[in-house]
């Protein structure tokens, strides 16, 4: 079925969300704080690995050679000016503010912020994007349905800690995720394995962002203004050929 892996996502963290909401309240701040810097530090962790993995490779003698140093910083360079210029960050803070005005939860000051915190979490990386790309061109969602236990997990610890918004990230999960195994299995051909690389290797350094954002308690970075940053790493891979 295809977008079965989107689905799966998508309930998960409603229902981490639920779970966080019924049993964060029995947490103390101190727990909270804690669980969320260690999912933080996680974060990190699996972003720098995703990158890493992506950059070095074994060469001669055993010694290990990098790549895509130029194309990352390239990428990062002018995708940073493309997010600037369509300014993301406020845009999805503008969605946010939307989901929480027809939601009806004026009052929550820290509904925003969960809600972008969580999306940006969920949204960036080589696991939302070859994940889907993957249920769209082979049909396999394992990737995906792995990452929604991950989600799940991570979804109550936001609830407890930062409020109720993260779980209405559930929405762009949807929409991104379910719009890139759509367009994965019309435009199959597209995505070369070179423009599946460099997303992973600039996807995990995005990924690395938001983990140190969570780290911080606060937006240090507009990691959604670096989200075209990824556009120009597939467009790299088919200026290269």
């Amino acid at each position: 079925m295809l977008g079965l892996g989107t689905l799966a996502n998508t309930g998960a963290i409603v229902v981490g969300g639920l779970a966080g909401l019924v049993f964060g309240k029995a947490l103390k701040p101190r727990f909270q704080q804690t669980i969320v810097s260690g999912m933080a530090v996680a974060t990190m962790f699996v972003g720098a690995v995703s990158t890493l993995q992506e950059m070095l490779r074994m060469g001669e003698g055993g010694h290990l050679k990098s790549r895509g140093g130029l194309m990352l910083v390239i990428s990062i360079a002018f995708g940073a000016v493309l997010g600037e210029l369509l300014n993301l960050d406020a845009a999805l803070e503008r969605f946010g503010a939307w989901i929480r005005r027809v939601t009806h939860n004026e009052g929550d000051g820290s509904f925003i912020n969960a809600f972008v915190t969580a999306s940006l979490t969920f949204c960036i990386g080589a696991m939302a994007i070859v994940g889907a790309i993957e249920d769209g061109m082979k049909g396999d969602p394992s990737l995906l349905c792995l990452k929604a236990v991950m989600d799940g997990i991570f979804t109550i610890a936001l609830v407890a800690s930062v409020g109720k918004g993260a779980i209405f990230s559930a929405i762009p999960i949807f929409l991104y995720q379910g719009g890139l195994t759509v367009g994965a299995h019309l435009l199959a051909p597209v995505f070369t394995p070179a423009a599946m690389s460099n997303i992973s290797l600039v996807g995990g350094l995005l990924i690395f962002c938001v983990g140190w954002n969570l780290v911080h308690g606060e937006k240090k970075i507009r990691v959604a203004n670096l989200l075209p940053s990824l556009v120009v790493a597939v467009v790299w891979a088919f200026a290269a050929r």
